[in-house]
């Protein structure tokens, strides 16, 4: 069982997804000291000076904090535009090389028996 698990835990699939899963982490770090520490305090100033964290209702004993659901939901949107921005580049960037590579040469007579088909069948 240990060698089964070595070779699942080595394969190169799950490293790749280990080193996505830490490089998420540390890129969802950074949009959210950009959606907390820039934006939301330029859009709480736009809004006349309002922390969007401190809004709150109390509700009996409780504090429904939607200030902070709001951040959230900014914070969010933010991270999946730029996620889909980066995967976009990449995907462009991998697109560009494909078309790049010329296309196999055909063999003559591949080429001419594809011509007899075409022609077959059109008859």
């Amino acid at each position: 069982m240990w060698n089964e698990f070595k070779k699942f835990a080595l394969k190169g699939n799950v490293l790749d997804l280990a080193v996505g899963v830490v490089i998420g982490a540390a890129f969802g770090k950074i949009v959210s000291s950009l959606v907390d520490d820039i934006i939301m305090p330029l859009v709480g100033l736009l809004m006349g000076g309002v922390n969007f964290t401190d809004l709150m209702v109390k509700v009996g004993g409780a504090e429904v904090r939607y200030g902070l659901f709001i951040q959230n939901v900014v914070d969010f949107f933010i991270v999946a535009f730029s996620i889909f921005i980066f995967i976009r580049m990449i995907n462009n960037r991998f697109k560009k090389k494909e078309e790049a590579k010329p296309a196999p040469a055909v063999d003559k007579n591949v080429e001419l028996l594809t011509e007899i088909r075409d022609l077959l069948k059109n008859k």
